[in-house]
């Protein structure tokens, strides 16, 4: 009897001294990459001009949505909503200041679950726009930022004439290493957290957000070498779309910056915006691959999830827009890449919304799912390309909601209305909302908006 009592309690003790094991083993890890300003401008994309090569790879074995769409289109309301799992409305969620803890303080985020179940929860980089909104309740540590994102410079000269808002030229390439420029430290960060939490052995949430290619383009010289500018196709749709209300409009965003000798939307202009966007992206693919080579030495790539996702669009002079700011197809639609252990790899034409992210991580990592989720785990897309979970999905900026499905996008404005035809009018030129033949579309969008508008 007292050698089974004694063979029970030393199985008991390995037990628990294994208990971290277990857990790892049993329990994925979810490695969250958030892009600010990232459109769908990628190889893996159909981008031929843009050299992306580690996000490529990482979309050969992961599952691409080609139809993802950001909840609104500015970096803080987008994260507010991505990491709530809510609607913006028109009192929440509303512009780049949003703060979670003000718009949403009873709501558990998503780093919140998965701290509340036993994981080790990390925000390095840009993951929230504040700092320390909702810190205490989502993060096991502080969170982290690389020092001044404003004045993210390397040369003098770049901040030698600042404007009121007290930001220097758009562009610099200044000939220094990655880790020299903010998104180059935070992946040296992300490297060495994940190496800690091997050591740990439990199961973590790992927020890694990158900067750029949000103006201004600041990046290493080798990044801005890559490209040559007269290779690059400018936009040919120069001009507002045709009908659009007055409430369309672009961001004022780059006359924060110095712009140097350039003249606002001349040729040279738009040659010189690209380059520098392309830059940047490239500049943040070599960080992709350095933290995607690290969890493969480290042996963690067979159990963690791994999100690539893009807070929202970009315009690059499309109807002679620039930045976001708006509700046309560019501004919304994100890259979205989700590599899920066990799961098919390839492009899924599936609608889906950034508040989708939500719910499909708990049910993949076997969490309970919150009651006030707004967005619907895409789970099974996952497991069956050709599968769709929802026909619209909805997105909201200022006095504009929209809606989208397969083919269409309607957004309703205090001034007006707009719909796009995206069969025969993908680059969104020409406004058909009032024309006869759509007003049984109009309809069936104008009702969808009523219920999502409700939440």
């Amino acid at each position: 009897m007292n050698k089974c009592l004694s063979l029970i309690s030393v199985l008991a003790l390995f037990l628990i001294a294994n208990s971290s094991f277990a857990e790892s083993s049993t329990k994925p890890n979810v490695l969250f990459i958030a892009i600010d300003d990232l459109r769908p401008v990628l190889g893996c994309y159909g981008e031929s001009q843009v050299i992306s090569p580690n996000i490529d790879k990482l979309a050969s074995r992961s599952v691409q949505f080609s139809r993802a769409y950001c909840s609104v289109p500015t970096c803080g309301a987008s994260r507010a909503s991505v990491f709530t799992g809510l609607q913006p409305s028109a009192k929440r969620f509303v512009d780049y200041k949003t703060s979670i803890d003000q718009d949403a303080p009873d709501v558990p985020t998503l780093p919140q679950v998965f701290k509340e179940a036993g994981y080790t929860t990390l925000s390095l980089g840009k993951i929230f726009h504040h700092k320390y909104d909702a810190e205490k309740r989502s993060w096991s540590e502080k969170a982290w930022l690389p020092g001044n994102e404003r004045l993210d410079a390397n040369l003098d000269i770049t901040l030698k004439r600042l404007t009121k808002a007290k930001r220097g030229l758009m562009f610099e390439a200044a000939d220094v290493g990655d880790e020299d420029y903010i998104d180059g430290k935070t992946t040296l960060k992300t490297i060495q957290a994940l190496r800690r939490l091997k050591k740990d052995g439990k199961p973590f949430f790992l927020g890694c957000g990158f900067k750029k290619p949000h103006m201004p383009f600041y990046v290493p010289k080798k990044y801005w070498d890559m490209y040559d500018p007269k290779t690059f196709s400018v936009a040919t749709n120069l001009y507002r779309p045709k009908g659009a209300p007055k409430s369309l409009r672009s961001s004022n965003e780059l006359t924060g910056y110095v712009l140097d000798e350039y003249d606002l939307n001349s040729e040279a202009w738009h040659r010189a915006m690209i380059h520098g966007y392309y830059a940047c992206v490239s500049y943040i693919d070599a960080q992709v691959g350095k933290i995607m080579q690290e969890l493969e030495d480290l042996d963690l790539a067979e159990n963690t999830i791994i999100v690539f996702w893009g807070d929202h669009g970009f315009h690059l002079g499309e109807h002679n827009f620039w930045s976001k700011h708006n509700t046309m197809d560019i501004s919304l639609r994100v890259p979205l890449i989700v590599h899920a252990p066990g799961k098919l790899q390839g492009e899924a034409k599936a609608l889906v919304s950034s508040v989708d992210i939500y719910p499909t991580l708990c049910e993949l990592a076997g969490l309970p799912l919150p009651q006030h989720l707004h967005g619907k785990s895409f789970v099974p897309v996952l497991g069956d390309l050709s599968k769709s979970t929802q026909e619209f999905v909805y997105a909201r900026f200022r006095n504009g909601d929209t809606a989208i499905s397969d083919r269409y996008a309607y957004t309703s404005y205090s001034d007006g209305s707009m719909l796009f035809d995206h069969k025969i009018d993908p680059d969104e030129n020409v406004n058909v909302a009032s024309k006869p033949e759509y007003k049984e579309i109009v309809n069936k969008m104008k009702a969808y908006l009523q219920q999502s508008m409700s939440h």
